[in-house]
């Protein structure tokens, strides 16, 4: 059965400027600023995947999100729309990490030194990344997501999408742009530090297994939510 995976034939609107853009790759640029920036905070704390034994850093749950809303993006405005929407992810990230830099580096006020003292060791700590973190999430970033948009639509072949097989391209390609990710990432950051051996089996395994088990239907979701906003234009 073919499914809403198509590129949508109705119109966009246009705006004022005389410029248009569909309404769902404008929510799914809203979102992708968003989450882009988000990952990098919740990556602090690390979770557990029950019932396995397998945790993995909380970043992933954001990082999956950006994951399918590029390839939600790469199905239904192109390829070279969802690589520009990657380069230009970078963009609230460096926004971003420049100005929790200047926050960090302005002076507590007198009040929170003296009666809110944990809370602000607790901020300094989460937001004080290592520059070798901040070096290994960009660098992961980009090359992790390119590579999922590349492998998504190299097994798209000709023809129109099935359901199944836009879930099936999705799997496949968020679970080794995944797997190349965590690597990219625990490398830099952690190498030399302690022994990388059991926490890169750990991330590879967990964001493996969620790339299979929510991808697929979370693209298939995002693709339809997009027709579905496309066709409201």
């Amino acid at each position: 059965m073919n499914e809403a995976a198509a590129k949508p034939t109705t119109a966009p609107a246009a705006n004022s400027a005389g410029t248009t853009m569909p309404t769902g790759l404008f929510a799914f640029l809203i979102l992708y600023g968003g989450m882009t920036v988000l990952a990098g905070v919740v990556a602090f704390k690390q979770v557990q995947l029950w019932p396995s034994q397998l945790a993995v850093e909380a970043g992933i749950f954001p990082f999956l999100l950006l994951v399918v809303i590029s390839s939600t993006i790469s199905q239904l405005y192109g390829k070279a729309m969802a690589q520009k929407l990657v380069w230009w992810g970078f963009v609230p990230l460096l926004l971003s990490a420049a100005l929790i830099y200047l926050v960090l580096s302005l002076p507590p006020s007198p009040e929170m030194t003296e009666f809110r003292g944990e809370d602000l060791s607790a901020f300094e700590r989460v937001l004080g990344q290592t520059p070798r973190i901040l070096m290994a999430g960009p660098a992961a970033y980009i090359t992790s997501l390119l590579l999922n948009i590349w492998i998504f639509n190299r097994l798209r072949g000709s023809g129109e999408a099935t359901t199944f097989g836009l879930m099936a391209r999705g799997a496949i390609a968020s679970a080794l742009s995944q797997a190349l990710d965590s690597v990219i990432f625990i490398t830099l950051a952690f190498y030399g530090e302690f022994d990388i051996t059991n926490l890169l089996i750990g991330q590879v395994l967990a964001k493996v297994t969620l790339s299979v088990i929510l991808v697929p239907f979370l693209i298939t979701f995002g693709v339809r939510a997009a027709t579905w906003l496309d066709g409201r234009d």
